[in-house]
C-alpha cells in the first residue's frame, strides 16, 4: 500500500468514476473513509450536497463516508478537533465540487493541509475532484471570480500538496477539455485559450500547468513516483502554450513531469510512457456520450424515435428504460447543471409517445390508409375525366370528413392526414 494523490478533472460523483473509486478505496486499505465538505460549505444547499456525496459512495461505490465537517475555519473548536481526529484516522479522504478560492480560504494556515499530507504519507489516498483539484497545486485558478464575476485573470496561492509530497511544482487545472460553452471557449476550467495564455505568463519560471480532462483521474503514486491516467480523457502538461498529453491508460514518471513543466527538452520523455499496471479498473465508458447525461439522453431519444418509426415497440421501450436508469445513476452527481432536468423532459416525451402508440399503433397511419385513399382518388380521377364533377366533389368531401385532405395542384393531386 502506497500513498496516493488523485486528481479528478470532473465527474467525481458520476457513474464514470465508480470503478475508479472502488479500486482506490480497496488500495487504501483499512481505516476511516471520509469526505471534507469545505469546497461547497458556503452554499445554501451544502447539507443536500453532503447527502448526495454520501448517497453516491454508499449506493454506487459501496462504501460509507464519514463527514469531516470543516465548512468554515471558525467552526466551533469541538467540531474542528473532531474533524482533525477523523482525518488522522483516515485512509481515504474525498473532497470535490464547490469554489476553489473558498476552500483555500478555509484551509490555508490551518491544520487541514498538514492532515491531508499525513494521510498520503502513511499510505492512504486523498481524492481531490473539480474545485478541490484546483487547490492541489502551488498556484490555483480563482474560477468563480474570473469566469462568473469578471475579475482580471490572476493566480492565487494553492496548497501545493504536489510540491510538498512529490516535488512537482505546478498549477492544476481540471475541466481541461470542457465544451459546455459551445461556440464560446470554456476549455481550461472555463478560462478559454486567451485568458490561459495571459495567466501562463504570470507563473514563475519553471512552473507549468497540469490539465486534467473531464471524467478523468490522474493517480499520483508517491512511492512509485509515477502518475497514471484513467478515465475518458487525458492529462496535459503545458508550458507557455506548448503541450504534451498523456492519454488514459498511460503512466509517466514524476521526474519527467517536472522536466516537462520546467520546459526542458522532453523528446525522450514521450518514449518512457508505459501502459498502466497499478490495478485501477477503467470506468464503464462505452463512448464519449457516456460522460454526459445530456448526451446520453439525446442518444437514447434518437434511438427511441428510430424504433418508433420502424414499428419496434420493444426497442423503443428499451431505450426509455435505459434513460430512466441513466437518470437514476446520475441523480447523485453533484455537478450542478440542468442535465437531469433535460433528461427528464426527454423521458416524459418518450412516455407520451409510447402512450400514443399504444392507442394508435406504431405503424404510420398514412401508410396504413394509403391503399384505400389511392383507390378513392383513382375513382375521383375517372369521374372528373367523365366531367362528373358532383361525384368528384362528393369523393373529396367524403375523404375530408374522414380526416384526409385532398389538394389539386398544378403538379397533380396530393393528399395528407388532417392535423387533428
Amino acid at each position: 500500500m502506497t500513498g496516493r494523490i488523485v486528481i479528478m478533472g470532473s465527474g467525481e460523483t458520476a457513474p464514470t468514476m465508480v470503478k475508479v473509486h472502488r479500486s482506490l478505496i480497496e488500495h487504501a486499505g483499512g481505516g476511516v473513509r471520509a469526505m471534507l465538505d469545505t469546497p461547497f460549505g458556503f452554499q445554501a444547499n451544502a447539507d443536500d450536497l453532503t447527502e448526495k456525496v454520501q448517497e453516491y459512495f454508499g449506493e454506487s461505490v459501496g462504501t460509507a463516508l464519514e463527514v469531516a465537517r470543516w465548512r468554515r475555519r471558525d467552526e466551533p473548536v469541538a467540531t474542528r478537533e473532531r474533524t482533525l481526529a477523523l482525518l488522522h484516522r483516515a485512509s481515504f479522504v474525498f473532497a470535490g465540487p464547490g469554489s476553489p478560492t473558498y476552500a483555500l480560504g478555509q484551509w490555508l494556515d490551518t491544520p487541514v493541509p498538514t492532515a491531508l499530507g499525513e494521510v498520503v504519507s502513511r499510505g492512504g489516498t486523498i481524492v481531490m475532484g473539480s474545485a478541490a483539484a484546483v487547490t492541489v497545486g502551488a498556484w490555483s485558478v480563482p474560477v468563480y471570480e474570473i469566469y462568473k464575476v469578471g475579475e482580471e485573470p490572476r493566480w492565487v496561492a494553492g496548497l501545493d500538496l504536489l510540491g510538498q509530497l512529490v516535488g512537482v511544482e505546478a498549477a492544476v487545472i481540471p475541466h481541461y477539455d470542457n465544451r459546455e460553452g459551445g461556440r464560446h471557449d470554456t476549455r481550461y476550467c472555463y478560462l478559454g485559450e486567451q485568458r490561459l495564455e495571459a495567466m501562463e505568463s504570470m507563473l514563475p519560471s519553471g512552473v507549468g500547468v497540469i490539465g486534467v480532462d473531464e471524467h478523468t483521474a490522474v493517480v499520483v503514486d508517491v512511492v512509485e513516483r509515477t502518475a497514471t491516467v484513467h478515465g475518458a480523457g487525458g492529462m496535459t502538461l503545458r508550458v507557455r502554450g506548448v503541450s504534451q498529453m498523456v492519454p488514459a491508460g498511460e503512466s509517466i514518471a514524476l521526474a519527467d513531469i517536472s522536466a516537462i513543466l520546467r520546459g526542458e527538452d522532453t523528446v525522450h520523455v514521450v518514449a518512457t510512457l508505459v501502459a498502466a499496471e497499478d490495478g485501477v479498473d477503467e470506468p464503464d465508458v462505452e463512448s464519449a456520450s457516456a460522460t454526459s447525461l445530456r448526451a446520453t439522453a439525446a442518444e437514447l431519444k434518437s434511438r427511441f424515435d428510430a424504433c418508433l418509426a420502424d414499428g419496434d415497440a420493444d426497442g423503443a421501450m428499451s431505450a426509455s428504460l435505459e434513460l430512466e436508469d441513466a437518470i437514476h445513476a446520475w441523480s447523485a452527481d453533484t455537478l450542478q447543471s440542468d442535465d437531469v432536468d433535460v433528461a427528464r423532459r426527454l423521458l416524459r416525451s418518450m412516455i407520451v409517445d409510447l402512450a400514443g402508440s399504444a392507442v394508435l399503433g406504431l405503424r404510420d397511419p398514412r401508410a396504413a390508409l394509403a391503399p384505400i385513399v389511392e383507390v378513392a382518388l383513382d375513382a375521383r380521377r375517372r369521374v372528373r375525366e367523365a366531367k362528373d364533377y358532383a361525384t368528384s366533389d362528393a369523393i373529396r368531401d367524403g375523404l375530408a370528413a374522414a380526416g384526409v385532405e385532398v389538394r389539386d395542384t398544378s403538379e397533380g393531386v396530393t393528399w395528407d392526414l388532417a392535423a387533428d
